[in-house]
């Protein structure tokens, strides 16, 4: 009679026949040796397709620009086109849409916020929550944007497909997080002016000296929360590029080990449809439920 394995032993197993068929590969098939030439940072440079410099500052027109234009057409063309074609039996898509906007409602500005700022804030929210959503959808389409590597057709020099995120920019979650910033700073001043919102930061309780390093620790942490909104949003979706990079082929060619990308090719499927299928999602849904989190804690009566 066999014995029952555990989930621990499986994926042990599973590992060992994984590393053992990547050491036959390499034995039967050899290996050309370390590709210099490929860098997977490559894959994230922003070339200049419209060169523009104002006063020293670069507003060139490159991918990056092109897809945030794209995720604010999307987002507003959906919104708009599902909110002129409401039926009372909904389809596929306007029951998506319907789920999704109770999600923003009533989860994340509903459970966050007194219900006077929840309706206030909520068109702010839901637009984060959208705007980044399919901001980072559309990073794991594949489109003709890569115009470092160029395909000839009929003599015109067509952009490479490639995938790439606008939010796997830094630059462009840490805008989002600067709104927030000052959004749930000037709507606490805005409610309780200055010295009752800097006064707000201190916990109940608190007195004497000790008032003191708690407000320091309090005001810096306030600052810290930049970090928490815009790290973690390029963080997960630059990383999830980058394995899926390195899974549909990237390693292979790192390693001068072609055969091998037929091996990883189907776990590279897999986490493309892992990263689209939750983690865009997810960190929309993390994102906008911190930003009204933040809010909600701006215009609490009590720290």
């Amino acid at each position: 009679m066999m014995a029952t394995w555990s989930t621990k032993q499986k994926v042990l197993f599973g590992a060992g026949v994984y590393f053992a068929i990547t050491i036959a590969l390499l034995l039967i098939f050899g290996s050309q040796g370390k590709n210099e030439e490929f860098k997977p940072q490559d894959e994230f440079k922003l070339h200049d397709w419209i060169p523009l410099h104002i006063g020293g500052i670069n507003f060139s027109i490159n991918r990056a620009v092109l897809y945030l234009v794209l995720a604010s057409a999307l987002t507003i063309w959906v919104m708009t086109y599902i909110a002129r074609r409401m039926q009372m039996k909904p389809n596929r898509v306007q029951a998506a849409v319907e789920i999704a906007y109770d999600l923003t409602k009533n989860n994340i500005t509903g459970g966050n916020l007194p219900s006077k700022y929840a309706t206030k804030w909520f068109p702010f929210i839901a637009t984060l929550f959208f705007f980044i959503a399919f901001s980072n959808i559309i990073g794991y389409l594949p489109l003709p944007t890569n115009s470092a590597e160029t395909v000839d057709i009929f003599g015109l020099a067509i952009p490479s497909f490639a995938i790439y995120a606008a939010t796997a920019n830094i630059s462009v979650p840490l805008v989002l997080a600067l709104v927030v910033f000052i959004a749930y700073n000037v709507e606490g001043i805005r409610v309780k002016g200055l010295r009752g919102y800097l006064a707000s930061l201190i916990p109940q309780g608190i007195t004497g000296f000790a008032r003191v390093p708690i407000f320091a620790l309090e005001f810096l942490s306030n600052f810290m929360r930049l970090l928490s909104l815009s790290v973690r949003l390029f963080a997960n979706i630059l990383a999830g590029h980058l394995i899926i990079l390195f899974m549909s082929g990237g390693l292979a060619v790192l390693l001068g080990l072609e055969v091998l990308g037929i091996f990883t090719l189907p776990f590279g499927i897999a986490l493309f449809l892992f990263e689209v299928g939750l983690v865009a999602t997810l960190q929309a849904f993390i994102f906008a439920t911190l930003s009204a989190i933040y809010l909600g804690g701006a215009v609490a009566e009590s720290h």
